[in-house]
């Protein structure tokens, strides 16, 4: 077929694809430069239309303002690509220039003297099909301490669907259409099945990512950080989906100059890689992308006790090279879920308003119970080990001061169906990211329990009875002591903030005065 020819027969397909508003994407990589959206906001609150995972209306209220802080609702508006993902690692644009509005929770300092110059962008949650901030409940207090911005960003259709029906005439804008809905693939979940069609493309998800961090760094007028001068911006979640952005997006998301738009990442569990759009598979296990490395900025993955055994495989060496600066912190006596996530989910008159026919109560968020019935675990292991994630990060863009590295929990026969802990002689696991709890114990910290559902992701704790607690730990006096020169030296070795381990300090004081 002849030149003149090709251009007659395709011309029509480029005057639809002009027409609609996609872009033609023939060999075309992504944009050397990412775009920058617009943003419309703040978003009125009235008593009647607020934001869904607004503060105040949570079913543990925060006092944003009595910390100084504001929240703020904004809509990100923008065109995303959609793209493919070779196995060589390269990317390329499948479709381009498809249109999309989302939104974004914002909470910052009220005054740019507090601000501390970090952005901190969270992956919303889509487990259960509403936005779900889980680093905000697990660390808002330590990132309010510190001055930090803190974004919430939707990018599951789920969680927009959520939005709807929650309040449909505020969300009515928001939309992240399928560029081509007619394509159709087998659904997510349900290889060999028939193919399906669909009205959302997950793939939009990348650029939407990348097109916020773009304009959070930006000094726009009437973005939604105008009049804070934002230094880093990092991006974290307890989602499969930033593996992905990591390994396939991150090399190409770039502001001005070629400087990366997100500094670090702090990734929770979920390593594997997820499918780069609807329509493409997801990488298999042995895909030399799943292992990620020549990352510019720096990572710290942090893996609770409950997940090491899961996870084995993607265990690696940590690093200090400067394309790899990488941490992985597998925490002793961590839960996949505990008592710190589910208080800072939406009141349960809003979730009735998404139409969930279940309350998710905070105090047990389940269908069912648990062997034993027990509640969810209280001890803030995972907050403490975070809190210190979040400040050896800033520190190793800031200042190039390497984090500690932790040795990896003791595990034998790791990598087969025999996999198990080694355990000391408190039932309590050997190695990993320690803390006081760990290695001044008065109880068991069980991170999986018997049971259906998500009882084998929950922890619990078995208390010691006095009497053991005598023996371990001699008088209520010495217990406090070993406690203090556990935390003291925990905060010299920045495995502990020094506001986590004063307040380790009170609880310690306060169990020997209940001995007392």
């Amino acid at each position: 077929m002849g030149r003149l020819e090709r251009l007659i027969r395709t011309a029509p397909l480029i005057l639809l694809l002009t027409l609609s508003g996609y872009e033609s994407s023939a060999a075309q990589g992504p944009p050397a430069t990412t775009p920058i959206p617009t943003a419309k906001g703040p978003i009125p609150v009235t008593a009647e239309s607020y934001p869904l995972m607004a503060s105040a209306k949570l079913q543990t209220l925060v006092d944003l303002p009595a910390a100084g802080y504001v929240e703020e609702e904004f809509f990100i508006t923008g065109r995303a690509n959609v793209y493919d993902w070779g196995t060589d690692g390269r990317l390329s644009v499948k479709t381009g220039g498809a249109p999309y509005t989302t939104r974004i929770l914002l909470r910052r300092p009220a005054s740019p003297q507090r601000f501390s110059g970090n952005v901190i962008v969270e992956i919303a949650n889509a487990a259960r099909r509403f936005d779900f901030n889980f680093v905000w409940g697990v660390s808002h207090d330590y990132l309010m301490d510190n001055g930090d911005a803190f974004v919430v960003v939707t990018i599951a259709q789920a969680n927009l669907d959520g939005l709807k029906a929650f309040d449909a005439a505020r969300y009515a804008p928001l939309s992240m259409a399928n560029p081509t809905p007619d394509e159709a693939c087998a659904a997510p979940g349900r290889a060999g099945g028939a193919p399906q069609a669909s009205p959302f493309e997950e793939g939009l998800q990348w650029d939407i990512l990348s097109q916020l961090g773009a304009l959070l760094k930006a000094p726009t007028a009437g973005g939604p950080m105008a009049g804070f001068t934002v230094q880093r911006v990092y991006m974290t979640a307890y989602d499969g989906v930033l593996a992905t952005y990591m390994a396939a997006i991150h090399p190409n998301a770039r502001v001005a100059g070629g400087r990366p738009i997100y500094d670090g990442y702090i990734q929770h569990r979920h390593p594997a890689l997820a499918r780069i759009r609807r329509c493409a598979p997801a990488p298999a296990a042995d895909d030399p992308r799943q292992t990620l490395r020549n990352l510019d900025v720096p990572l710290i993955r942090i893996v609770p006790e409950t997940d090491v055994l899961t996870l084995y495989r993607f265990r690696r060496e940590d690093s200090d090279a400067p394309n790899d600066r990488y941490r992985l912190y597998e925490v002793a006596g961590g839960a996949h879920a505990d008592g710190a996530f589910y208080p800072y989910q939406p009141s349960v008159a809003d979730l009735k308003k998404i139409g969930s026919a279940y309350p998710y109560l905070a105090s047990w968020p389940f269908h069912n119970q648990c062997e034993p019935e027990m509640l969810l675990m209280k001890t803030p292991i995972n907050t403490y080990v975070l809190d210190a994630a979040f400040s050896n990060l800033t520190r190793w863009i800031r200042d190039g001061v390497a984090p500690p590295k932790a040795p990896r929990i003791s595990v034998e026969n790791g990598g087969t169906p025999n996999a198990s802990f080694v355990r000391d002689q408190f039932g309590n696991v050997v190695g990993g990211v320690r803390t006081p709890y760990l290695d001044i114990p008065i109880a068991t910290y069980y991170t999986t329990t018997k049971g259906e559902t998500f009882c084998p992701e929950l922890g619990r704790v078995e208390p010691f009875g006095w009497a053991r607690l005598a023996r371990v730990h001699g008088t209520p006096q010495n217990y406090v002591s070993k406690v203090t020169q556990s935390v003291d030296r925990m905060v010299r070795e920045r495995w502990l903030t020094e506001s986590d381990g004063r307040k380790i300090k009170a609880e310690a004081a306060a169990v020997a005065g209940e001995r007392n």
